[in-house]
């Protein structure tokens, strides 16, 4: 396509578009009617432009006048309680289903992979020896010791508050920076599972394996899976960047991304369910089984959330973006 000639012979549509805008309100009937259908005219030659010859300057021009346009002929929209009940009843959880074939790999070969390091941990000495003075390892080991004391070392309010600020933190960097290829969010997968794993192979090597898993299952089931679900959702949209499908690349990103911002939000309020748990729950006087089972429980009504609701609104078409009349508009793309 010939962008001068292109430009020349809509240069006239455009700049009537941006006159009829700059009359707000005080429009006629025919003279709504012809900015509805320039409105949609621009909107092509945008779409065409971008798909074909794209142009930062005209881009740029044709975007805002685009933006301007849907902004008058749609209205502003407000947020509201039917947004956020429409997003945590069908949005979250459909983003959830639909990406769980990217987190739930990541969770069983993240498991897998913190399992092994602390079996590897756990029959060499040697490597033992590498993470610490025995005197410390036996300091961090003992009963009240190091492991048990950190879940009570700060008011139960605090300690959940601070819990929950960073593990949120986590999450939010695997989903924004899952674009970088997901290279960053391996390695905050790996920090994770190395922390685990230190702690299951010290633990076990001094025969209380039990007492570290009745500390850490309660709140550590919820937290995981959202860690991971976090994972998964950053390395789909790595991936994304290598093979957007069907789609152009910035559509597919575009998509991606607006269902990762949300989902950073859900998540946001899992880790706080999470945080509660482990500052109210772990650090409590209740036995290791009832303290287990709450987070089993917590776990167990997450994946019905996700599995049902979620289930119910991705067979509904639901993926988690936003709703129609937020997108910008795009042309069909041929598969």
């Amino acid at each position: 396509m010939d962008l001068d000639v292109f430009v020349a012979a809509h240069q006239a549509e455009w700049a009537r578009l941006e006159q009829l805008l700059g009359r707000g309100r005080r429009l006629t009937g025919a003279e709504a009617d012809e900015l509805v259908a320039l409105y949609q005219r621009t909107a092509t030659h945008l779409s065409l432009i971008q798909s074909t010859t794209p142009d930062p300057m005209l881009t740029g021009r044709l975007t805002q006048l685009v933006a301007r346009a849907r902004a008058t002929v749609t209205g502003a929209r407000k947020g509201g309680w039917r947004d956020a009940v429409r997003f945590f009843t069908t949005g979250f959880p459909a983003a959830v289903y639909v990406s769980r074939r990217w987190w739930i790999p990541t969770a069983l070969i993240s498991t897998a992979v913190g399992v092994l390091v602390g079996w590897w941990i756990a029959t060499h000495p040697e490597i033992q020896g590498a993470i610490g003075a025995p005197a410390e390892l036996k300091e961090m080991t003992k009963p009240g010791g190091g492991y048990e004391a950190y879940y009570s070392s700060h008011p139960a309010a605090s300690f959940a508050a601070q819990v929950w600020t960073n593990n949120a933190q986590a999450a939010a960097i695997c989903l924004v920076l899952g674009a970088f290829l997901g290279l960053p969010v391996l390695y905050i997968l790996w920090q994770n599972m190395l922390n685990l794993g230190v702690g299951l192979g010290l633990m076990s090597s001094a025969d209380r394996l039990d007492v570290f898993l009745g500390l850490i299952l309660p709140h550590g089931l919820l937290e995981l899976t959202a860690v991971f679900v976090a994972a998964g959702t950053g390395l789909r949209l790595g991936w994304t960047v290598i093979d957007p499908g069907p789609r152009t690349r910035r559509v597919a990103l575009a998509e991606q991304g607006r269902a990762a911002i949300g989902m950073a939000i859900g998540l946001a309020v899992v880790l706080f369910v999470s945080g509660l748990i482990e500052g109210f729950v772990t650090p409590s006087g209740l036995p290791t089984w009832a303290r287990i089972t709450i987070g089993v429980a917590a776990e167990a009504l997450f994946l019905v959330y996700v599995y049902v609701l979620g289930g119910r609104a991705a067979r509904a078409g639901e993926i988690g973006d936003v709703e129609a009349a937020d997108r910008t508009a795009t042309l069909p793309t041929a598969a």
